[in-house]
């Protein structure tokens, strides 16, 4: 089997072993026998985040899939700041889960805090990672915690929020290497299942992306029912090839390539009229990956490849997603992304960083 079989890029090469776990205890079993071995690890969930190299991966791939037990669920009371003590439910995902599944059945129980993240593809494992948000709502907003094996002291643990240390598209489970022995440097905790603390609500958490909210027809800030929010961002995504489709190779990508940058007040003193500037704390502010690239010369549809066989191109639908027109190698990918950053970085003096993990390539 290949990597190139098991990620939504379709890059990467072939897989020394594969081993599919369910259970939290199928998913140390298996870590802990490749780091006995001394073996490269890779913990792998929808493979939907991850640019690999075409070269072989000498090691383990570990791929969680949808346990056979249904999600835990149990009420309780969340205490607010500002609303005072709600009605909530506490829902606990194995690290397998797709993540949309994970939605739709928060929607289902009246559970509210997650429907704007409708349509990522990938598992419920991998959002603490890199905290995954889109359209105003980051999964750290719910995440109570998070069951984790650490391969350091081969143990199970619990981490809390203020453990995980969320940041924009960062946590401590994204940050903390793990460099016990094996040939290669990988994340210290391997997450096992996650537990969100939501609203008992059919409306969902307050709109905070006015796209979603003019769709809808409410104002930024308001309510509307989680449902209808749903839906609207499964629309949305889908106009923009960010809900997988086997026929669209728009689809065909690791979703947004690029984070939004993050610059401190002179760098966004120098942009110019029309930049998307939001407030990022500590005086800092974030700007719009994707206004850079489209104002740095790079259309939808941009590609190096100029032989008449389109191999990877920017997406057609988006400007932020790099996408395998068929038969792309790690190389076509890796020399298109090095292209957006150079363009960007000439035109804006601003550095874009690559979101997705990278394994064995140099972005």
């Amino acid at each position: 089997m290949r990597l190139s079989d098991l990620t939504t890029l379709r890059i990467g090469g072939e897989i020394d072993e594969v081993i599919d776990a369910r259970t939290p205890e199928e998913i140390i079993d298996a870590v802990r026998t490749a780091d006995e071995a001394g073996q490269p690890l890779l913990v792998l969930g929808g493979g939907s985040n991850l640019v690999a190299s075409d070269a072989p991966f000498r090691g383990t791939v570990v791929r969680t899939l949808p346990p056979a037990e249904p999600a835990q669920v149990r009420p309780i009371i969340i205490t607010t700041e500002d609303r005072g003590d709600i009605d909530g439910l506490a829902i606990t995902h194995a690290a397998g889960t797709v993540w949309d599944d994970a939605v739709r059945h928060a929607i289902e129980h009246g559970a509210s805090g997650t429907e704007a993240l409708s349509g990522i593809p990938g598992s419920v494992g991998a959002t603490p990672i890199q905290n995954v948000g889109a359209y105003g709502q980051d999964v750290s907003a719910t995440i109570a915690e998070v069951e984790v094996w650490d391969r350091h002291d081969c143990a199970r643990r619990v981490l809390t929020p203020a453990e995980l240390a969320f940041g924009y598209r960062m946590s401590v489970l994204k940050a903390t290497p793990y460099t016990g022995g094996t040939p290669s440097a990988t994340n210290r905790w391997v997450v096992l299942s996650v537990t969100f603390h939501q609203e008992k609500s059919d409306l969902s958490a307050p709109i905070r992306y006015p796209e979603l909210a003019g769709r809808l027809g409410v104002e930024v800030g308001e309510r509307a029912p989680s449902a209808e929010v749903r839906e609207a961002v499964l629309q949305i995504r889908g106009s923009k090839g960010m809900v997988l489709d086997e026929a669209d190779h728009d689809t065909w990508s690791a979703g947004s390539f690029f984070t939004n940058p993050i610059l401190t007040a002179e760098q966004a003193a120098a942009l110019p009229d029309g930049a998307p500037q939001f407030p990022a704390g500590d005086g800092r502010i974030k700007s719009s990956a994707a206004w850079l690239i489209s104002h740095a010369g790079i259309d939808r549809g941009f590609t190096l490849q100029a032989d008449g066989e389109v191999r990877a191109s920017v997406s057609t639908k988006h400007s932020l997603a790099l996408t395998n027109r068929g038969g792309a190698s790690s190389e076509d990918i890796r020399l298109l992304a090095r292209e957006v950053q150079r363009r960007v970085q000439d035109h804006f003096g601003i550095a874009l960083e690559p979101e997705p993990v990278r394994l064995g390539l140099d972005l």
